[in-house]
């Protein structure tokens, strides 16, 4: 499972260092914002124990290059859901705009 713990105070305020453990490894990173570096560690090591016991590998390079491809491909799918709902958003907002066009056009009219 993934941990951390805040470093010495970098000289940076908004460049923290912190330390996370990621599949039993131990890493320094530096970011804005130490809970965020934490939950992506968290996350990380979950996907690459997810991965470990679903193969026998114990390799872990291999462990980590499939649990990148796991992670990108959750990103992509969900890249492309938002994108295709976007489009139906803005087709269904120009539909809508153009029926609420013509009753405004029709009042005036009338």
């Amino acid at each position: 499972m993934a941990t951390a713990t805040r470093q010495n105070p970098a000289k940076d305020a908004n460049n923290a260092s912190v330390r996370v453990e990621i599949f039993d490894q131990a890493y320094n990173l530096r970011g804005s914002d130490p809970e965020y570096i934490l939950q992506l560690a968290k996350y990380v090591d979950a996907k690459m124990r997810a991965v470990a016991e679903q193969t026998n590998t114990i390799d872990t390079v291999r462990l980590a290059v499939l649990a990148a491809l796991n992670i990108a491909d959750e990103y992509h799918l969900l890249k492309r859901n938002s994108n295709a709902g976007s489009v139906g958003y803005g087709q269904r907002a120009n539909r809508l705009a153009n029926a609420l066009d013509k009753i405004l056009e029709g009042e005036k009219a009338g």
